[in-house]
C-alpha cells in the first residue's frame, strides 16, 4: 500500500496556488489600473467584475468537476493554464491597448481560477477526514493569505521599487516595463508551482469519477446537486450569513489601497506604491499567519460555536480604524503601518469561522459541488457591493464612506448570532 503523503506536503503549496490568481485578478490589478491612472469608479468596477467568473462557474460547473475526471487532473491542467495567463499578462502590460488587454486577461484568468478553486476544495474535502479538515482550516485560509500577501504586498513593492528607481535607476518612471516584469516573474512562480504539484500531488482514494444510474444522465445528476443544497435545512439563514459575514469588507477591500495612495487633497493619505507593498508583505504577513493559525487551533480545540461571535467581531472592527484614517490623514507611515497589522491578523481570525462554515454546510454526497456553491454564494456577497463601491466613495468622500463601511457589517453579526443559535 503507497504511504499516505503528509497534508503538510501539499496543502500549503496547492493553497498558496489557489490564491495567487485571484488575488492577481481582483486585489493586484486595483493597484495596477490606479497606476495606470484609471479612475476609483472603473477600478472598483473592473475589479469586481473579475468576481464574476467565481459565482457563475462554481454554479453551473462545480457539479460538472464531481462528476467528469478526477479533481487532481483538474487542478494540474488548470495551474498549467493560469501560468500562461499570467506571462500573457506581462507581454500585455507595455502595449497601447493595455487597459482593454489586462481586463481581458484578468477575466480569463479569474475564470480558470473559479474553476481550480473547485477542484483544490473538492480535494481537499476528499483527502483530509473531519478533524483533519479542522485543524488545516486554518493552515489552508493561511496561506491562501500568505498568496494574497505575497502578490499584493512583496510583488507591489517590488514594482513599486522598480519604477520609483530605488532598485534600477534605468527603470525609473516606466511604470509599465516594471509591472511587466513583475507578471513575468509571477508567472515563472506559478510555473514551478504547477510543475510541484504535477509531480507530487497525492491520489486520493476517493478522488475518482463518479458514478450515476444508466437511467440518469449528467444534467439529472447536475440538477439533483442543486436540489439537494437548496434543500438543506435553515437554508435562508444559510444564505444570509454567506452574503452578508463579508458586506463591509466587500466595499472596504475595493478602496483600501486607492485610499492610501491617494493623494492628501483628494483624502488619501499619499503612500508610494512601494510603500503599500512592503505593508502588507512583511508585518502584514507575520500578523495574517498569527490569526489564521490561531483561528483554526481555538475551533479545533473549543468548537466553531465558541468562537463565531467573537470572530465575526474581529473581522468588522478593524473597519473603524479606516475612519480614524481618513479623518485624521496621518503622516507618520507607523500608525498607518500598525492599524493595517492588527487589520490584517483580525482578518485572519476572523475568516476562519466563515471557511469553517462553508465546509460544514458541504458535508454530504455531493461534498465538492455544495463547497463549490457555497464559495460561489461567497463570491457573490463580494462582487455585488464592490461594483457600486468605487461610485459611493467618489460621491460621498473618504470619510463618509468609511462610516458607510462600519454600518454595513451589522448584518453580518446579526447573521452569525442567528447561525450559533439555531445552527450550531
Amino acid at each position: 500500500m503507497t504511504k499516505k503523503k503528509s497534508p503538510w506536503s501539499w496543502i500549503p503549496t496547492l493553497y498558496f496556488a489557489e490564491g495567487l490568481p485571484f488575488i492577481a485578478a481582483t486585489e493586484v490589478a486595483i493597484i495596477l489600473f490606479a497606476n495606470l491612472g484609471l479612475s476609483n469608479s472603473y477600478n472598483a468596477l473592473y475589479t469586481s467584475l473579475f468576481f464574476l467568473p467565481s459565482i457563475l462557474i462554481k454554479f453551473l460547473f462545480g457539479p460538472l468537476l464531481d462528476l467528469v475526471k478526477t479533481k487532481r487532473y483538474w487542478i494540474i491542467l488548470f495551474q498549467w493554464i493560469m501560468t500562461i495567463c499570467f506571462a500573457l499578462i506581462a507581454f500585455s502590460i507595455p502595449t497601447d491597448f493595455v487597459i482593454q488587454a489586462a481586463v481581458a486577461l484578468f477575466m480569463i484568468l479569474a475564470l480558470n481560477s473559479a474553476l481550480h478553486d473547485i477542484a483544490a476544495d473538492g480535494f481537499y474535502l476528499l483527502e483530509l477526514d473531519t478533524k483533519n479538515q479542522s485543524f488545516f482550516v486554518g493552515i489552508r485560509n493561511t496561506f491562501y493569505r500568505l498568496a494574497n500577501i505575497s502578490a499584493q504586498g512583496l510583488l507591489v513593492a517590488f514594482v513599486g521599487f522598480m519604477f520609483e528607481g530605488k532598485l534600477f535607476p534605468q527603470l525609473e518612471g516606466k511604470v509599465d516595463v516594471s509591472w511587466a516584469i513583475g507578471f513575468a516573474l509571477l508567472a515563472m512562480i506559478y510555473a514551478l508551482i504547477s510543475l510541484y504539484h504535477t509531480l507530487t500531488l497525492p491520489k486520493p482514494i476517493l478522488d475518482k469519477q463518479q458514478k450515476y444510474p444508466s437511467d440518469k444522465n449528467i444534467f439529472t445528476r447536475v440538477g439533483e446537486t442543486f436540489e439537494t443544497f437548496f434543500d438543506k435545512k435553515d437554508i435562508w439563514l444559510i444564505l444570509f450569513f454567506l452574503l452578508t459575514y463579508r458586506l463591509g469588507e466587500a466595499q472596504l477591500l475595493r478602496l483600501a489601497k486607492p485610499f492610501l495612495m491617494d493623494s492628501f487633497a483628494n483624502g488619501g493619505l499619499e503612500l508610494k506604491t512601494s510603500s503599500v507593498g512592503v505593508i502588507y508583505g512583511t508585518f502584514g504577513v507575520i500578523a495574517l499567519l498569527a490569526g489564521g493559525i490561531l483561528g483554526g487551533i481555538l475551533i479545533a480545540k473549543h468548537g466553531l460555536k465558541k468562537w463565531i461571535i467573537p470572530m465575526v467581531i474581529f473581522l468588522n472592527a478593524t473597519n473603524l480604524l479606516y475612519v480614524f484614517l481618513a479623518y485624521s490623514q496621518p503622516i507618520n507611515i507607523w500608525i498607518t503601518a500598525s492599524f493595517v497589522v492588527f487589520e490584517q491578523f483580525s482578518y485572519g481570525f476572523g475568516f476562519t469561522a466563515y471557511m469553517l462554515f462553508l465546509i460544514r454546510i458541504a458535508d454530504g454526497q455531493f461534498k465538492t459541488a455544495h463547497y463549490a456553491f457555497g464559495t460561489g454564494i461567497m463570491a457573490l456577497s463580494m462582487f455585488i457591493p464592490g461594483l457600486f463601491a468605487g461610485v459611493i466613495q467618489e460621491h460621498i468622500g473618504y470619510e463618509l464612506f468609511f462610516i458607510w463601511v462600519c454600518i454595513c457589517t451589522i448584518p453580518g453579526i446579526i447573521a452569525s448570532i442567528l447561525v450559533k443559535r439555531k445552527m450550531l
